[in-house]
């Protein structure tokens, strides 16, 4: 496949972060998409998220699987790690890199059907052992790369571009991550910038396994009338939540709220996220009423997008597992093999 790389030059003016860095420092090769794929929009949310939050680009792993939206790593933060795995099989190199690297933030980026389909055992795996990364899914209910199939999130009775119906329940990956435990549950539309933007800023910021579902149409293979996953039907069906603004650590609050409540969720660096409920009676810290309120959405047709819950008490991987908080990367030889002796007395404590 051929990459091609974005000229190096740009304006003079443009703005720049704390850093001094521009958005062109955070973007990544010309992407080989389809022209208006959602999916552009969804890399462009990452380059405006990473730039706002004033993230360094070598700070952060990339790592994906296989798919239209697999690739779209390519197309943002250049300057980061990144690993393209096998099919399905993203959750074990992030969880292998990040048990090695604790240091580096990491952001996975999946499809539909890398995640929902041949990928769902490690997926709900990376949920169970609370891996400390942001999971975004970009899903179109079909498979893109494969001629528009409907994948396994694909709502039953939607129509592919023949006429013909899914007959299959889909799996509601949001419903699923909060069953299984994960600490940061939200939904955005690609279409929806204001909302996914600061989703994404949050989800960076959380210490555990943050998910964000993306419905990012397919504009080849699942954009008419017919589908549940189009844009006009995402626009026209999208139940908002609530609104979200995310208030780095010691810093004025300047965000202004429509009228309504709001509600401060104070995160593990001291960061808050801001959420001002549209829906007035939803709470998003409470996982009792996460899971009813999904079925009641998706039973009415319509699409929860928004965070749909949090729980800013959540412990990640290693505080699980008690391990160093230095790197194991940075370790010495001689702390990483200490010798026969030592791997003795392990072995005996087991027996």
């Amino acid at each position: 496949m051929t990459h091609i790389a974005k000229p190096k030059f740009h304006h003079p003016s443009l703005p720049k972060n704390k850093l001094g860095l521009t958005h062109r420092d955070y973007e990544g090769v010309v992407s080989t998409l389809c022209a208006g794929c959602g999916h552009d929009s969804v890399s462009a949310a990452i380059i405006d998220a990473c730039f706002r939050s004033d993230i360094e680009a070598h700070r952060i792993a990339k790592v994906s699987g296989i798919g239209c939206s697999s690739k779209t790593t390519n197309y943002f933060l250049r300057q980061a790690h990144g690993f393209n795995s096998v099919h399905g099989r993203m959750p074990s190199v992030a969880t292998g890199a990040n048990l090695a690297n604790n240091s580096l933030t990491y952001i996975g980026v999946s499809g539909d059907g890398d995640t929902a389909s041949i990928g769902l055992g490690q997926f709900c795996h990376a949920i169970r052992r609370r891996l400390n990364m942001v999971y975004i899914v970009e899903n179109n209910g079909t498979y893109g790369l494969t001629k528009g199939q409907f994948s396994a999130t694909n709502d039953r009775n939607s129509k592919g571009r023949t006429g013909k119906e899914n007959p299959y329940p889909a799996i509601d990956l949001c419903s699923l991550a909060v069953q299984l435990g994960a600490g940061f549950v939200g939904r955005g539309f690609s279409g929806d910038k204001e909302q996914l933007v600061p989703l994404i800023q949050a989800a960076l910021k959380y210490r555990g396994f943050a998910l964000i579902d993306v419905i990012s149409p397919c504009v080849t293979f699942n954009n008419h009338a017919a589908s549940t996953k189009s844009f006009d039907y995402v626009r026209d069906h999208n139940d908002v939540m609530d609104r979200l603004d995310i208030v780095p650590h010691r810093e004025e609050i300047t965000a202004e709220y429509e009228e309504g409540s709001t509600v401060d969720v104070t995160l593990h660096d001291g960061s808050q996220v801001t959420l001002s409920k549209i829906a007035k009676d939803y709470d998003p810290t409470d996982a009792e009423s996460v899971l009813p309120m999904l079925h009641a959405e998706r039973n009415g047709g319509a699409i929860a997008t928004g965070l749909l819950y949090i729980d800013p008490e959540e412990q990640d991987l290693h505080e699980l597992m008690h391990t160093s908080v230095t790197p194991l990367n940075s370790h010495t030889h001689d702390l990483l093999c200490p010798g026969n002796e030592t791997l003795a007395g392990i072995n005996a404590a087991h027996r």
